[in-house]
């Protein structure tokens, strides 16, 4: 038990850790990678495209080391094979980062069944059975920090989005369940729910000056949101500063939700 003199910044550093990271490549996930790399901690990150070396540079421009794999989620098998070749290179997994997904936008009406189940699959499915397999390695290794990436549409409908909003509602769901059921094995799982985010993703919507416009009206901070302010949040849910916070969703949304 620590007492209030224990503390230390030292709390909040990650040195010795490893973390995976999916999607870690690119956008707000390649944002999470650098700043666990900037914290102490070693990456292995889940791709699936080949585009990597930039994040490479920065994580190694950091002294830290890191691996890149590769890999389908959508396939239940290649699950395993994250966490075998995880623990291949680097023999334990501190910290999970479930940030991979996808989105397909369609009218409700004209909303194919395929594209239900992609979405699915990478945003719910992949976040549960990645999160079964690296609980099972936290346990016998005595705890670990489980973190997923939610949405606003975590907490709102949206329009055009059904698969998406039905996962990221799901992607709380989850990280309420594990938990409950985790806690007691020094597991905490959390999520972080961003706001609206200048990425390559949400490019098309900035350039809509209707849209952008109508979005900022809602922002009370009065602007987008950057991947770098996603990055603390991040570093504070993998820390042992947060060892008492558990099944939380920490909306980084400068406001969004309470406008």
């Amino acid at each position: 038990m620590y007492s209030i003199n224990d503390f230390s910044m030292d709390f909040f550093r990650l040195d010795g850790k490893v973390a995976i990271v999916t999607g870690g490549n690119t956008g707000l996930g390649q944002g999470y990678a650098v700043a666990l790399a900037k914290a102490g901690a070693d990456l292995f990150i889940v791709t699936h495209n080949d585009r990597f070396d930039e994040t490479r540079d920065l994580i190694e421009k950091e002294g830290r080391k890191v691996e890149f794999f590769q890999t389908d989620l959508s396939i239940r098998e290649n699950i395993n094979a994250v966490v075998d070749k995880c623990l291949e290179f680097y023999g334990k997994i501190d910290i999970l980062v479930n940030n991979a997904g996808t989105i397909k936008r369609s009218p409700l009406l004209d909303y194919k069944d395929e594209d239900w189940k992609a979405v699915l699959d990478i945003n719910l499915n992949a976040v549960y059975y990645l999160s079964h397999e690296v609980a099972k390695v936290m346990v016998k290794q005595g705890g670990g920090k489980i973190i997923n990436i939610a949405s606003m549409l975590s907490f709102q409908g949206g329009k055009f989005v059904p698969a998406y909003t039905a996962s990221k509602h799901g992607v709380v769901g989850i990280t309420r369940a594990f938990a409950n059921e985790l806690a007691d094995k020094n597991i905490q799982v959390n999520a972080i729910a961003p706001g609206y985010i200048e990425t390559n993703n949400t490019a098309p919507i900035r350039a809509d000056a209707s849209r952008n416009a109508e979005i900022l009206s809602r922002i009370p901070a009065g602007r987008w949101g950057h991947p770098f302010d996603v990055m603390g949040a991040l570093v504070f849910l993998a820390s042992k500063a947060s060892d008492y916070v558990n099944g939380h969703v920490l909306a980084v949304d400068g406001g969004w939700l309470v406008r």
